[in-house]
This record gives structure tokens, sequence and C-alpha cells, in this order.
């Protein structure tokens, strides 16, 4: 087994995004974790209950975030989400979505390549949720090329539009990193997906790089409203309850609720269609 030193990085990331897409990724990247540790997101969570705080009471808590010391890379990968596909979000009660569990399972199998082939290399499989010690997924995709940020706040890419998922997994060792993308659908783009919300989360400017700090803005213009959009799935939440529309957990094989998330905002972006 030859040493990390002796590996060509390059020839090691091509290996790796080559298997991830053979795993089942439509799409993988590979991202400094040193930036996506400094990204924009991050550096907007700070502010951002601050600036909503007096929009409600009890607004969004940050805490501190627990990701691994000795990490160097991250590989990101996505699954495309069609709209003909719903059911790859549908949420059961108290489990992942179909979609996170192949997203789960795809890292999990190339984290055992990986161990098989370079025992050197330490991985971490990220979980999902940033207080649980996640990283902000859109900004990384981002930085390893695989799309950019849209004014609707969700990941644009060229191939599936927002219409993607995501998961990562940081390595310890410093493979190349294969972005950002000079790519940009939003520049001219009538903003069908700005009219589309049902809360009117992008209605009106909220942040401003003065209060904010920082040229990136969350909706790039400062007017997505993460309270409303949490309000609507919150309703989301509420609605599947009220039906009580029940379906069989095969995993578990347990009859649990499901809910359906609003995507009006993926729908309607034209890109990727």
């Amino acid at each position: 087994m030859p040493s990390m030193n002796n590996i060509d990085r390059l020839k090691l990331s091509s290996a790796i995004l080559s298997k991830a897409r053979e795993l089942g990724a439509d799409a993988a990247g590979i991202a400094d974790f040193n930036e996506v540790k400094e990204c924009p997101s991050l550096s907007a969570d700070f502010k951002i209950p601050q600036i909503e705080a007096g929009r409600r009471e009890g607004s969004f808590e940050t805490e501190e975030k627990l990701l691994p010391e000795d990490g160097k890379s991250v590989i990101v990968i996505a699954i495309s989400h069609p709209e003909d596909k719903p059911e790859l979000d549908w949420r059961y009660e108290n489990y992942a979505t179909q979609g996170n569990q192949r997203l789960i399972e795809i890292n999990k199998n190339l984290i055992k390549w990986l161990k098989s082939n370079y025992k050197q290399i330490k991985t971490y499989h990220i979980p999902y949720f940033i207080e649980k010690g996640g990283i902000y997924l859109k900004d990384t995709a981002v930085m390893a090329g695989l799309g950019t940020i849209g004014r609707n706040n969700l990941l644009i890419t060229p191939e599936y539009g927002p219409r993607v998922r995501l998961r990562a997994v940081v390595v310890n060792v410093e493979l190349v990193s294969t972005g950002p993308l000079a790519f940009d659908p939003c520049a001219g783009c009538e903003g069908y997906c700005l009219r589309e919300c049902p809360q009117g989360a992008f209605d009106e400017i909220i942040y401003s790089q003065a209060v904010m700090g920082q040229e990136f803005l969350p909706g790039r213009t400062g007017t997505y409203s993460r309270l409303k959009c949490n309000d609507q799935m919150e309703r989301d939440k509420q609605a599947g309850k009220q039906k009580d529309e029940r379906v069989l957990h095969k995993p578990t094989d347990e009859m649990v609720c499901l809910f359906k998330h609003c995507r009006n905002c993926e729908f309607s972006c034209p890109v990727g269609l």
C-alpha cells in the first residue's frame, strides 16, 4: 500500500469522483474543507438570528459546530430529484426520506471503498443537520463546482436545476478541488421562483450587506425569509397530521405519518428541464 505522500492527488480525486458516480451519485465534486469552514452561510449563521429575532421571539439559535479537526477535503455528492419522483422527498414520521437514505447508502459504500483501497485515509460521513455537526451543503456544492446559489436561495445545477439532494464526506487528505463553476442562470431570468412561494418568502429585503457584513446574502439580494419558508414546512407537516395519511415504512415495517413539503420554488425554475 503506497504512502499518502506518494499518491497522485489528481488521480486519487478522479478515482473518488468516478466511484461516487458508479455507486449512484448523479453528480459529485470536491471542495477544500478549510474554505467550506469559512463559507458565506456560516458567516451569516451568527447574524441571521439577531436580524430575525425582532420578527419573531425565540427565532433561530446557533451553537458551536463540531467538525473534524483533521479534515482537509470534502467530497459532496448529489442525486437528481425530479418532479415525477416526489416520493424521494416524502418525510416519514421520525425517519429519513428515501432520497436521504439513498445518499447515505452511497456515502457508506464510498467510505467502504476508500478504506479498502486507501487505509491511510480517514473519512467522516457528515450528518445532514448543522446542529448535529453538519456543514452547509449548498455552499460546499458551489465550492465543489456543482452549481451556484440562485435567487431562490437553492443550489442551481446546470443538469438538474435546483432539483437535487446533497450529502458529504470529509477526508483527511488534500484532494484536487473541482470548483467553483462559472455559471449564473439567474442573470436575466424573470424570477419565476420568486413569485411561486405561498408564504411570500421573497417579497421583501430583510438583510443588507452593511448589517450582514458580507456581500453574499440570503437569496443573493437579501430577500429570502427563512422564517416564512419554515412556516410553510410546518404547515405542510400539520396538514399531513390532519390528513393522517399513513403509509408503510418498509425498512421498519411500521405504518407512519407521511409529510409532503412544498417545492414550488424548485418546480418553477426552468433550469435543467
